[in-house]
């Protein structure tokens, strides 16, 4: 098995914008829950998300840490 990069999201409040406040590297979507919650616990989060970064689909950008998720041109 090889770890998953997700990106981690939060709010503070209901009603705020989910901002992004950091990434964590887990096994599976059940850990990556559990270490978000424990490495970003500082805060009084209202709700907080983790998705995983090969999921996030750039839109005008090719390089950046992304870019293993951007569709090739061939595939448009």
């Amino acid at each position: 098995m090889h770890e998953v990069v997700y990106e981690v999201f939060a709010r503070k409040e209901r009603g705020e914008p989910l901002k992004h406040i950091g990434y964590i590297d887990a096994m599976d979507d059940a850990l990556a829950r559990v270490y978000a919650w424990k490495t970003y616990d500082e805060e009084r989060w209202f709700e907080m998300c983790v998705v995983p970064r090969s999921c996030i689909i750039p839109v005008n950008r090719t390089d950046g840490p992304f870019a293993a998720a951007a569709p090739r041109k061939d595939r448009l």
